[in-house]
């Protein structure tokens, strides 16, 4: 399922008030059936994990934060989720970077708009809130997010994102707005796209901006990415100056969208697995840890 936006209200309306002040509990309800069988569980033993509010200037944003029990000044993922929200799935990714080291962070970017994890039919989630969602304001509550990060024990020189599927393609917008950042990876990310009033840019019209690498993790089964949209963006990297061209694709070409969704009929295991390793290796090698 590509990761694609309707209709949408004026970027520049003034910011809303959040509508959603909590996390929901379980998986989307969008996503039909739930893979039980392939769900990865990762368990807190050893970490703080729980739900936490961001400060914002529109309100508290709900997020979910998991870190080790031990340890200050710790490398930091801001984690963004899917059009889900932050569900079952993105609380899992936290604790697994968490059990690698990272204070791991995922704030619900939906929130002003409604619980995204809690509407079963696609459409109307696309409709009623992903694409009710600024770009602007996004980057603003990752920039929130990630100062929160730096007072509450994350080391403020080592910090990265990642991101899956909607969350990917604003990996790719905020590793060229942010030069703050180590390092990003974007998990099968929109990468071209028609502008609009919210989303204005998209990832190939900023491959010369990039303030930091990336590395993204895509599927070559993906109905909804075109592998020609892989090539133009890779195209576009190796024109770029130093930071797009140090950006690196991995491509599994039987993997379709969505491959590391455990819950998911997509997950593919041999490739969730081996982007696991590639995901973490790059953060290393640019200084997260």
């Amino acid at each position: 399922m590509a990761c694609r936006a309707g209709a949408e209200q004026n970027a520049h309306s003034p910011r809303r008030q959040f509508v959603k002040t909590s996390l929901a509990a379980g998986f989307a309800a969008a996503v039909s059936p739930i893979e039980l069988r392939a769900v990865i569980h990762t368990d807190a033993s050893a970490l703080i994990a729980g739900e936490l509010r961001i400060p914002t200037s529109s309100g508290p944003m709900p997020a979910y934060r998991a870190k080790p029990d031990k340890g200050d000044h710790l490398p930091t993922l801001l984690v963004v989720h899917e059009i889900f929200g932050v569900h079952e799935h993105i609380r899992d990714v936290c604790r697994r970077f968490a059990k690698l080291g990272y204070l791991a962070i995922a704030p619900d970017l939906f929130a002003r708009y409604g619980d995204a994890s809690a509407i079963s039919d696609m459409q109307a989630l696309m409709r009623d809130i992903v694409s009710k969602v600024p770009d602007s304001e996004v980057l603003s509550d990752l920039d929130r997010t990630a100062r929160w990060a730096a007072e509450n024990g994350g080391d403020p020189e080592r910090q990265g994102v990642t991101g899956f599927c909607w969350g990917g393609r604003i990996t790719w917008l905020y590793a060229a707005a942010q030069p703050r950042l180590k390092a990003a990876a974007a998990w099968y990310g929109q990468l071209i796209g028609e502008p609009s009033a919210n989303r204005p840019r998209h990832p190939i019209d900023l491959a010369a901006s990039l303030k930091v690498p990336v590395l993204g993790l895509y599927g070559g089964a993906d109905a909804g990415i075109p592998l020609d949209t892989i090539e133009r963006m890779k195209a576009a990297l190796a024109s770029a100056p130093v930071r797009g061209a140090e950006s690196r694709f991995i491509v599994y070409p039987d993997a379709p969208h969505a491959f590391f969704a455990d819950y998911r009929p997509n997950y593919r295991e041999q490739a969730a697995h081996d982007a696991w390793a590639r995901c973490h290796e790059w953060f290393v090698r640019h200084g997260l840890s």
